[in-house]
């Protein structure tokens, strides 16, 4: 949970300083990167734990919300 909270962090910060620098070609490639990579680190987490958010499906289809470990308490 934590390198998720990392990930998403720098994705905010380079989309922050992509809306005043929008033709920063090394800002996208990392921001392109970073973005690949919390949605490797997502679907990990998604297969051990179950889904992070209301949209996210877990690979079982079946409805979990309510067995443990909750997300908060990974």
């Amino acid at each position: 949970m934590e390198e998720i909270q990392t990930v998403d962090f720098v994705l905010v910060e380079l989309t922050l300083y992509l809306d005043t620098h929008p033709n920063d070609q090394q800002a996208i490639y990392q921001y392109n990167q970073f973005a690949q990579y919390s949605k490797q680190v997502k679907q990990k987490f998604e297969e051990k734990f179950g889904p992070l958010q209301q949209g996210s499906l877990n690979n079982s289809n079946q409805w979990s919300w309510n067995s443990t470990p909750w997300p908060w308490q990974v």
